[in-house]
């Protein structure tokens, strides 16, 4: 897979940027991105260390079930997604916050 389909976005919120400078026993801060449904834990790794030029400790993922929304007078679900916690070395940093 490209590495530009594994890595959609960066996720900014106010818990991804609390997160994203929290380093504390020997650990970097942890940063957030939506990622591609079929994408393994493995390929966001190297996907993030390609693009960004970092090296991971690990990596978190979840899917983000879609919400239930009505539209006009009917009713559909917004789309699923899946989004992952990649922690970094300590010596590390990505400046997207």
């Amino acid at each position: 897979m490209d590495l530009y389909q594994v890595i959609i976005r960066p996720v900014v919120t106010e818990k991804g940027t609390h997160l994203a400078g929290r380093r504390f026993e020997g650990r970097g801060g942890t940063y957030c991105f939506e990622v591609g449904k079929s994408a393994g834990k493995a390929e966001i790794k190297d996907a993030v260390e390609k693009l960004y030029k970092v090296k991971v400790l690990s990596v978190r993922t979840a899917n983000r079930p879609g919400k239930k929304r009505r539209f006009g007078m009917r009713y559909g679900t917004t789309s699923s997604w899946r989004k992952a916690y990649v922690e970094l070395h300590p010596e590390y940093h990505i400046d997207l916050f």
